[in-house]
């Protein structure tokens, strides 16, 4: 930010893990209303990269789940799921750098980011989670 001259006091809020605030319209702090683009782009947290995927982690089937968000709340989302090409381009990148947070993440951050419902999103797939985030969950 410091290097694209970006100033923005007190970007990001940190309750059991960090991310940035939201402006009071619901947009992310770094989203430009005039470009309809983010202004750090380059800088892209795992969530931006994710894009309109997001996951959960389903502790009953050891699976991680995926899901896409409604274009009600992510426009892109819709644009990405009417393509299937795009959508299967999209989501392997998103499980990629998703699966990377989980990996990263201690148990503390990443049950703070499973309590966090997300109820506009419907599920698209599953894979097998690596059994040492199930411990990491459990601890």
């Amino acid at each position: 930010m410091k290097e694209r001259k970006i100033r923005v006091k007190n970007a990001f809020v940190n309750e059991e893990y960090v991310f940035p605030k939201l402006n009071p319209d619901g947009y992310c702090i770094f989203h430009d209303k005039e470009t309809r683009k983010c202004v750090i782009h380059s800088v892209k947290p795992e969530t931006c990269v994710a894009g309109p995927i997001t996951f959960d982690i389903n502790t009953k089937t050891s699976k991680i789940e995926w899901f896409i968000k409604t274009e009600k709340i992510c426009p892109l989302a819709g644009r990405v799921y009417r393509d299937r090409a795009l959508l299967q381009k999209h989501v392997e990148s998103a499980k990629r750098e998703l699966r990377r947070l989980v990996n990263e993440l201690d148990s503390q951050a990443l049950k703070a980011i499973l309590k966090k419902d997300e109820p506009e999103t419907f599920k698209i797939a599953e894979n097998e989670i690596d059994k040492r985030i199930l411990v990491k969950l459990r601890n």
